[in-house]
């Protein structure tokens, strides 16, 4: 789809306040320097945003022999976003200032065979509910609410196309949350929230390639390509759990055989545990994080069962990493989401070794893996940078339609 004018204005004034948000304070200079923007339009764009109140003046710093320059900052109490991490085994919402600090946070679980679309809406409903109450006077102005959803959404739309772990076909999400959360709502998936947190906060900032490994109950990669984000034509890039690993493997949730997913996904790591040790005491049926939690536990004490389940997973995953390594090239690949939290170094350094088996020897000089370094959820941090990027282009869209309102009662000349 052709940008329009608009679109580029709303994608350069993001571009500035990004860049203000992680350099604060910073100068005009700065900021043209940083974005690649010449300094005219960089002062345009940040008059805007001190007009909206998302950014302050902070006094001058000196420059070499010539004039003192203005310094500016984000002005964290000018408004208030909520990043939501929907996933299969829970509902996890953080409200954050406009610096993207967290001021509150909240969780709901998400039991088996609780995925329908209405249970969804409902923990979703709760946890914005509960941080704009804890939040309190800091969520006066809450300019918008992303959500992350697994699955393939159609984000202007709103639609759930796909959820393969819920078997959602063309769920209208969008309209269902907006009947009960009263704030402007932007909908993705978790791949593109981690590679956003990644590019602004994280392991990828700076980068021009890179992959980012979500690893939950679905996996996926997250692709950042040439400094931006990566979404296919129609948003679907980096279903990369749904490509073959094994033929004629395990029967995934989409319906297909050797998926990634089912060997390294959480419910493909109790299965791999189960191959290995079938009573284990470490197996905790039906639940997916007290498994991963027993596993990671186990493998630090270096328990030979559980170092042996995160090697063969580690296994897996190398070989489908490689892959991306061989295919994209990338600068860093960055291991993100519950379950690499979890388990940790252990993971990552089996992951290091098997790549090292797999992949070519010019793309594997050339990348850095690594466990994201954000010490918040990923998931919500990048789904409120979406409501972030929905609230400026809210903002331009609500100034051209005052222009063209106010050129079609302008009097003739």
């Amino acid at each position: 789809m052709k940008r329009t004018s608009r679109d580029i204005r709303t994608g350069n004034r993001y571009e500035v306040l990004r860049q203000i948000i992680a350099e604060s304070p910073t100068s005009r200079q700065e900021l043209a320097t940083a974005t690649g923007l010449s300094l005219a339009t960089v002062a345009t764009l940040v008059g805007e945003l001190l007009e909206l109140g998302m950014i302050t003046e902070v006094g001058y710093e000196d420059s070499a022999g010539g004039r003192p320059r203005g310094l500016v900052a984000v002005d964290a109490s000018g408004g208030a976003l909520i990043g939501v991490d929907v996933a299969e085994t829970y509902v996890h919402a953080e409200l954050f200032d406009l610096a993207l600090n967290v001021l509150a946070r909240a969780d709901e679980e998400m039991h088996p065979g609780e995925g329908g679309p209405e249970q969804v809406v409902g923990r979703v409903a709760a946890a914005v509910g509960s941080v704009v109450a804890q939040a309190g006077a800091g969520a006066a102005r809450v300019l918008g609410v992303g959500v992350s959803v697994p699955g393939q959404i159609d984000r202007d739309t709103g639609v759930a196309e796909y959820a393969a772990n819920w078997d959602w076909h063309d769920v209208p999400l969008l309209d269902l949350l907006a009947e009960h959360v009263p704030y402007p709502l932007y909908l993705d998936n978790p791949l593109r929230a981690c590679t956003v947190a990644e590019l602004w906060f994280g392991a990828a900032r700076g980068r021009g390639d890179a992959v980012v490994v979500n690893l939950g109950t679905g996996v996926g990669a997250g692709l950042a390509l040439g400094g931006g984000l990566h979404r296919g034509v129609s948003n679907s890039a980096g279903e990369w759990g749904h490509t073959t690993l094994v033929l004629d493997g395990r029967l995934c949730h989409c319906g297909n055989h050797g998926c990634v997913e089912t060997y390294v996904g959480a419910p493909g790591i109790m299965q791999n545990l189960r191959e290995l040790s079938p009573r284990s005491p470490l197996l905790h049926p039906g639940d997916q994080t007290a498994t991963v939690s027993a596993l990671a536990a186990a493998a630090a004490g270096g328990d030979p069962v559980a170092l042996k389940v995160v090697r063969e997973t580690a296994r897996y995953l190398g070989a489908g990493i490689s892959d991306l390594v061989n295919l994209l090239n990338p600068e860093v690949v960055v291991l993100s989401s519950w379950v690499a939290s979890r388990l940790g170094e252990p993971l990552l350094d089996e992951v290091r070794r098997a790549v090292a088996r797999h992949a070519l020897r010019r793309p594997l000089a050339a990348v850095e893996i690594v466990l994201s370094p954000i010490p918040t959820d990923p998931v919500s941090l990048g789904a409120a940078t979406f409501a972030l990027e929905g609230a400026l282009q809210s903002v331009g869209q609500r100034a051209a339609k005052r222009v063209t309102a106010g050129s079609r009662s302008a009097p003739p000349s």
